[in-house]
């Protein structure tokens, strides 16, 4: 897609400034988007005006969430991604905020170890019992992990979080509010495809490649993301690219996945980490962002 033809936008500080309150991811995601979210939009200012949103990883949302507070996201919206689990909390979120609620405040009272482990073996039935189970074990599982083994159970064990904060009512009813209208979907990221028309936007936040051997966290879903995975996304991005669709995508520093996407703007940009068990080597990494506009 050449860039020419794009109408393009003054850059303002507003994309690094105050911001607009609002609903803000209710879930804890390892490479979670918020300390990015002005490398992001600093991008997307550069579009005057997009179609549909679609996030095919959409994890905790935190660009959705964002572009939603300040008034970008004038067409359909359609957040999907693979992990059931993941979109269940979305979806009982969206559907059934008050009894998730009434839920997790049960959650809060009753929190502890043993309170801890019977919930996550537990299966419940209901849409609201099952977004609260998710919710609860990630707020104060260890480190707000999401992982699960190759059956597809979460697995994470209990965090050491003295006061660990369950259950945020208003967050969750101003996440309600924003998915009100929005298209969640349980879809391989290639089903954007489908989705998509020229003049859409998409953002990619795959699974990370890893940096090094010891680096590797691509479990939050049973099957994991592999480099034949991350050479799959480039396909799409390429299909989408073709197709008139505005791409943007964020993934690690490396040069598998420079290599990848190497005839598009490619970008590095600095972003935090502190998902290691140990501090010491917690801290700033090199990110790249991609898009084709």
């Amino acid at each position: 897609m050449a860039t020419s033809r794009l109408p393009g936008m003054t850059e303002t500080p507003g994309s690094g400034g105050a911001e607009p309150k609002g609903p803000a991811p209710f879930l804890k995601w390892v490479g979670g988007k918020r300390q990015l979210l002005p490398e992001l939009l600093r991008r997307i200012e550069r579009l005057e005006t997009f179609g549909a949103y679609h996030e095919p990883f959409v994890g905790g949302g935190a660009l959705f969430f964002e572009l939603w507070s300040r008034g970008r996201l004038s067409g359909p919206v359609r957040l999907s991604d693979n992990n059931p689990n993941l979109i269940v909390a979305y979806e009982g979120v969206k559907h059934e905020v008050e009894p998730v609620i009434e839920l997790l405040r049960e959650h809060a009272r009753r929190h502890d170890k043993e309170h801890y482990y019977a919930t996550r073996a537990a299966q419940p039935d209901s849409l609201a019992a099952q977004a609260a189970r998710i919710i609860y074990l990630n707020r104060t599982c260890f480190n707000g992990l999401f992982r699960e083994n190759s059956r597809g159970e979460f697995n994470v064990p209990m965090g050491r979080y003295v006061n660990p904060r369950i259950c945020d009512e208003a967050n969750l009813r101003a996440v309600a509010k924003a998915l009100r209208e929005v298209r969640i979907e349980i879809a391989p990221f290639d089903s954007v495809l489908d989705a998509a028309a020229p003049g859409d936007l998409v953002y990619f936040d795959p699974p990370y490649h890893p940096v090094s051997a010891t680096a590797n966290f691509t479990a939050y879903q049973k099957g994991g993301f592999g480099e034949e995975d991350q050479r799959m996304l480039a396909g799409v991005f390429r299909t989408l690219d073709a197709s008139g669709v505005y791409v943007l995508l964020s993934n690690s520093w490396t040069e598998f996945v420079r290599g990848l996407y190497a005839d598009f703007a490619l970008e590095k940009v600095s972003a935090s980490r502190c998902v290691n068990s140990r501090a010491d080597r917690r801290g700033a990494v090199w990110e790249v962002l991609v898009r084709n506009f």
